[in-house]
């Protein structure tokens, strides 16, 4: 037998890869990744046979032609393996289904996930059209399938047994232990240096050992008050609450209780208690993210802690072996540290797409505790498919799902959220004890302002406050208010047309300011809302969800320092008119205040009526999903699943040192050097940037990945006019 081989040798090396070393190699981790959800047996056979079609003599001659530098035509493989199965299965056995399980992550380790319709006639295509080349490759692997393959295929045909949306994700699961262990065996080989790099520098026991210490210090230190008093409670039943069984929790705390160091508490003494691999925290905006980050690494050191919202995604569609693609797909995160902090859109954009680099960090979510801050800010119309995802993990991969926020959405009441129906969802904090943290909290005084006032009239009004938060629906209004207060002394304002470097810096000085008493007027988008640590006197918050006017008032007496802070609810003459479900969330808010007094907002139950009426009149699968999910069709589910409604891109702005770290990524691609790179990035529309690019503002350096070219300001950020991606998110 002569050799055969997957990859060329690395730069300026001469060892090749082996093609049977790397089909052993990935179908054991892809094994060990997909074990915990009970698909052990396919992802490894996916693994033997995802590089099927490089035993063929044109793909070794191909691989030849790349050492060598020579032009040379691509030769598609990953369709081979895919094509293997769909002949040995279809027909021939009780589930006339089962090829798919196979065949779906076989063929789809480079391009993504098809849908079964378009892969079954892909395949019957190929097997018609070029048998010859099919029966070489078969040939040529005859030895490897007597050995390796066919012992395997009995004990692999036991799939296990899932409703029809629970085996969509199954298979999406299998799929993404595939891509992990294809990328994670092909970068021992090409950046064998980056492998140790990997293997995590602290257990969850460490961590959960490193919290509790820093936690004494932080308790010792605390002074005797009402607010810190709560939060030592919260703090002390999550502990407790985290040696029960694993399944859904629901964390309620106000404002300001301390939710974010006690969910954590949770998590992590939840995940020593049942012996789990990981906490990965998920928010919904990027600046409770920084902080959040900023915080664990304060405890826990920088290699504990990943902070992803932000990737490039590099599939290698026309399966070319050149060593810069590889390499930006090597870059891809697969969430192998043992405390992730992401967005919400990185977290479920990734559990409902296709495509390799997304879905590789799947598998990862198994063996987890996931804490969903700020729960209530997903999207509504997708919240069946959303619920369905977490259910499946619950149930089937073992992991634990926390819904931590002061204004709860009771999920399981909603006679529209069947699939959530018959999952428990357990209560950290008893509810008596939750009521009476509400009583005590109530820091601020609701006011509402009874008719729609022009800017020119809300900027007089600001002008005459010392210190003051104003939160706007959109980036354009808050830019106008800016423009028009920008003589004014002690002027501050943030949306994500600034990277999360500025914001930082700029939350350090609106920080500072407030601690020395002097002026500072803060114009934002709803990028400083949730979880973001500051203590106004007054907050004024423009008319929206009810969620969202009570996570602008957390920014109000934050620490109770005052008797009562003032929250004042707004609207503008000009005011935008939202769309969709953030507009029926809108109109439903203003309904609840016209019917109660300002200060109900206090008590917790009016989100359970506010969520009620809510759910009753949004479609909470209004695109369908779910049926598309039933029909296997990921490509589709993939391109209707988005929490925000059209593709962004990652546009790096020339703040501090970007320009520095962005020479140094395209020199040497590699997730690490990327990683340096996110604090300097803002997100467009991607047919914004693609324009953008066209008139000369951007130049692109990776797929979906762009250098801006203009001007950045200090106040602004961004200020060459652009579109709105996050209009309503900040």
């Amino acid at each position: 037998m002569n050799d055969v081989y997957a990859h060329t040798p690395r730069e300026n090396e001469q060892e090749w890869h082996r093609l049977d070393d790397h089909l052993l190699s990935v179908a054991e981790m892809a094994q060990s990744f997909a074990a915990p959800f009970h698909g052990g047996r396919v992802a490894y056979l996916c693994g033997l046979l995802h590089d099927l079609g490089k035993f063929h003599p044109f793909f070794q001659e191909y691989l030849q032609k790349q050492a060598n530098g020579e032009m040379c035509r691509s030769i598609p493989h990953a369709i081979w393996g895919a094509a293997f199965m769909y002949q040995l299965y279809w027909g021939k056995i009780r589930d006339p289904h089962a090829w798919k399980w196979f065949s779906l992550p076989i063929a789809g380790h480079h391009a993504g996930l098809h849908s079964p319709d378009y892969l079954s006639i892909t395949l019957k295509e190929k097997l018609e059209k070029q048998r010859s080349h099919f029966l070489e490759i078969l040939k040529q692997a005859e030895w490897f399938l007597k050995k390796f393959v066919f012992p395997r295929i009995q004990s692999a045909e036991k799939i296990p047994l899932f409703s029809e949306t629970e085996r969509e994700m199954w298979i999406r699961l299998v799929f993404s232990a595939l891509v992990d262990a294809d990328y994670l065996d092909t970068e021992r080989h090409f950046q064998p240096e980056l492998s140790p790099l990997r293997r995590p520098t602290v257990s969850i026991t460490d961590l959960w050992n490193m919290f509790a210490a820093d936690q004494e210090q932080v308790t010792s230190h605390a002074d005797d008050t009402a607010v810190n008093r709560m939060r030592r409670e919260v703090y002390e039943e999550c502990v407790r609450a985290a040696a029960k069984q694993q399944g859904v929790y629901r964390l309620t705390v106000p404002t300001g209780g301390g939710k974010t160091r006690s969910s954590l508490a949770f998590a992590l003494k939840h995940a020593v208690e049942h012996g789990l691999d990981r906490v990965i925290v998920a928010i919904p905006y990027t600046s409770i993210i920084e902080q959040t980050a900023d915080v664990y690494r304060g405890i826990f050191g920088n290699d504990a802690v990943l902070e992803h919202h932000s990737q490039i995604e590099v599939d290698d569609e026309k399966e070319k072996e050149d060593e810069r693609l590889i390499q930006h797909r090597l870059s891809a995160e697969n969430w192998d540290a043992p405390l992730i902090v992401t967005t919400t859109v990185q977290l479920f954009d990734s559990l409902f797409s296709n495509r390799p680099s997304k879905v590789r960090k799947l598998h990862n979510l198994s063996r987890s505790v996931i804490i969903l801050d700020e729960v209530q800010a997903l999207p509504a119309e997708l919240l069946k498919p959303t619920l369905d995802a977490l259910a499946m993990l619950v149930r089937h991969c073992q992991t634990t799902v926390v819904l931590s926020s002061a204004t709860q959405p009771s999920f399981e009441e909603s006679r529209f959220l069947d699939v959530f129906s018959q999952i428990e969802v357990k209560e950290i904090l008893p509810l008596p004890i939750v009521n009476r943290h509400f009583q005590q909290m109530q820091r601020v005084d609701y006011e509402i302002w009874k008719s729609p006032v022009s800017l020119p009239q809300l900027v007089r009004f600001i002008r005459e406050q010392k210190q003051l938060l104003v939160v706007f629906n959109t980036r354009k209004e808050a830019k106008e208010c800016v423009e028009l207060l920008q003589e004014d002394d002690g002027v501050f304002h943030l949306s994500t047309l600034l990277c999360s470097a500025h914001r930082r810096r700029i939350l350090e000085e609106v920080r500072e300011r407030l601690k020395k008493n002097q002026p500072v007027r803060l114009i934002s988008t709803q990028v400083v809302e949730a979880g973001v640590d500051l203590d106004f006197p007054i907050v004024m918050r423009q008319m929206g969800p009810l969620d969202r006017i009570v996570q602008a008032a957390g920014r109000c007496n934050r620490e109770g320092k005052m008797d009562k802070g003032k929250v004042i609810i707004f609207e503008t003459e000009d005011m935008p008119s939202p769309r969709g479900s953030y507009r029926t969330a809108m109109e439903t808010a203003r309904f609840l205040l016209a019917q109660r007094h300002p200060n109900d907002l206090h008590n917790p139950n009016i989100f359970r009526e506010y969520f009620r009426r809510l759910f009753a009149s949004v479609d909470v699968d209004s695109k369908n999903i779910q049926k598309d999910r039933e029909m296997l069709d990921y490509p589709l589910v993939a391109e209707k699943y988005r929490l925000i409604d059209q593709d962004t891109a990652s546009v790096i702005v020339p703040y501090e040192e970007a320009s520095e770290y962005l020479r140094m990524w395209e020199s040497s691609p590699s997730r690490y050097s990327f990683r340096r790179l996110q604090p300097y990035m803002v997100q467009l529309y991607r047919f914004e940037a693609e324009k953008k690019e066209k008139d000369g503002w951007l130049r692109e350096v990776a797929d979906n990945v762009y250098e801006w070219l203009g001007d950045y300001d200090e106040r602004i950020g961004i200020k060459e006019e652009v579109y709105d991606p996050f209009s309503l998110i900040g």
